[in-house]
């Protein structure tokens, strides 16, 4: 059987003349000796717990396939989460199979060899002239510190449980059964707490973040003058992150002016002016897959307007209510609460909404103002553990070494009647990256200002620098 290659309709024909020529000739360029990822150790911790809760079985866990962004040109790839957190592989097509002994094999495309093969120069999707070198079974087991395999000796016959909806190839050949929901909600909720390995990574992304967002504002005069000012900002922002990182972890919000008030505008094609606020939610993702989550509303001018820091400081004052609760054993949704109850006051003070605070919370017309929670876990998705029961995450407790967001926020519609005109237009949250410590909460994030003073500080010394 001919060799099938992933090729072009347009790629030129090979002689037979050329594919001899192209087998030989060519060093060995093999690596020995690799020190292993630094994860390694960690992923093998991770492999015995997930094979202790479900002892005896097979567990399947795909790392995903290349999808087709237009034509033949396919979007960067980027592993699932749950197996880039048991292998530290991010590469597209393999599979990690625990066997009901315990053992873990990962199954992987490796290099193609230089004779025998045309992939490593034909084809467009695997090849390594195409998109550049993959290990081979040695060097994969040397990187992961687990026996590796070829993926095409990988058997799918016989029950297991399968993480589901990542490659369709392992769900077609593997029959569905009632514990894959168990096997997937299990994945989320042992990474609800993190090891020292993963706080440092996020720490490192929370940190390269802060620079972007140093990016951003020395950037500021100059996008001023862009047509696309937002788009402006965005690209800043996104060299930073891939100078550093893998990526933005998530499709970066630059929100300027009334666009601050659509919760995820990713459109940022806006024109920005010196009268509005900036509203820049952006995280950079490390190498390994892990990021930050960052908000801050930003005075284009420099300065807040009156009523921009009246906004900005109800906002303010409902973050750091939010921050106070945090620590082991308080509840999940203390901190969104502590922060509404500040909203609340806040809206009432002003004549905003006329009902007592506490009527308020009951009824929930704050909402209006405010529609979303004030934070999530946060990890290797930006969304951290989403597929955990709500006891062990919504409705449970906080535990020491959990990491999450807290970004509460006003939006107060452009169009919205119930308020004063001068509020109208206004969008502002404060979102920060902190850890569940013994006795609280660190602040990562505390290398960004929040209070509105200290803000207008840190905007002037970087615009003058």
């Amino acid at each position: 059987m001919s060799e099938k290659l992933n090729t072009g309709s347009h790629d030129l024909p090979i002689t037979d003349a050329l594919a001899a020529f192209m087998e030989t000739g060519w060093a060995d360029t093999r690596h020995t000796g690799l020190e292993a990822l630094s994860v390694a150790p960690w992923t093998a911790k991770r492999r015995a717990a997930l094979a202790a809760r479900f002892p005896g079985e097979r567990l399947v866990i795909p790392s995903g396939s290349l999808k087709a962004r237009s034509n033949d040109s396919d979007y960067r790839f980027r592993t699932h989460s749950a197996f880039a957190y048991l292998t530290g592989d991010t590469e597209p097509d393999d599979v990690l199979v625990i066997e009901p002994s315990g053992e873990a094999v990962l199954y992987l495309r490796p290099r193609s060899p230089r004779a025998g093969s045309q992939e490593f120069y034909r084809d467009r999707r695997y090849g390594e002239f195409w998109v550049g070198r993959r290990p081979d079974l040695d060097e994969a087991q040397q990187l992961y510190r687990i026996e590796c395999a070829h993926i095409g000796r990988l058997s799918l016959d016989g029950p297991a449980r399968v993480l589901r909806g990542v490659d369709a190839s392992v769900d077609a050949a593997v029959e569905r059964g009632q514990g894959d929901a168990e096997l997937e909600t299990f994945l989320s909720e042992m990474r609800l707490l993190k090891d020292e390995w993963e706080i440092a990574e996020l720490q490192f992304a929370v940190d390269a973040t802060s620079r972007g967002f140093e990016d951003v504002v020395r950037a500021v005069p100059e996008a001023l003058g862009q047509v696309r000012g937002e788009r402006y900002l965005e690209g800043v922002f996104g060299l930073r992150a891939r100078l550093e990182g893998n990526a933005v972890g998530y499709d970066s919000i630059v929100a300027s002016g009334a666009h601050a008030n659509v919760l995820h505008w990713i459109r940022n094609d806006g024109r920005l002016s010196s009268r509005d606020l900036l509203l820049l939610d952006a995280g950079i993702e490390t190498d390994s897959l892990y990021t930050a989550d960052i908000t801050r509303t930003l005075p284009l001018s420099g300065r807040f307007s009156p009523v921009q820091r009246q906004v900005y400081e109800l906002v303010y004052e409902a973050q750091s209510a939010a921050i106070e609760t945090l620590r082991p054993g308080a509840r999940f949704r203390d901190f969104h609460l502590a922060a509404m109850r500040v909203i609340c006051e806040g809206l009432h003070a002003w004549g905003v909404l006329k009902d007592s605070p506490s009527s308020l919370m009951d009824s929930g017309l704050y909402r209006r103002y405010t529609v979303c929670s004030s934070g999530h876990m946060l990890g290797l998705d930006v969304h951290d553990c989403a597929k955990a029961r709500a006891e062990s995450y919504l409705d449970g407790v906080l535990e020491e070494g959990q990491v999450l967001t807290v970004e509460p926020g006003l939006y107060l519609q452009s169009d919205d009647l119930t308020l004063p005109g001068e509020f109208r237009g206004i969008g502002v949250r404060i979102e920060d990256d902190l850890v569940i410590t013994s006795d609280g909460a660190r602040l990562m994030s505390a290398g960004l200002p929040r209070h509105p003073d200290e803000v207008e500080g840190w905007m002037a010394a970087l615009l003058s620098s």
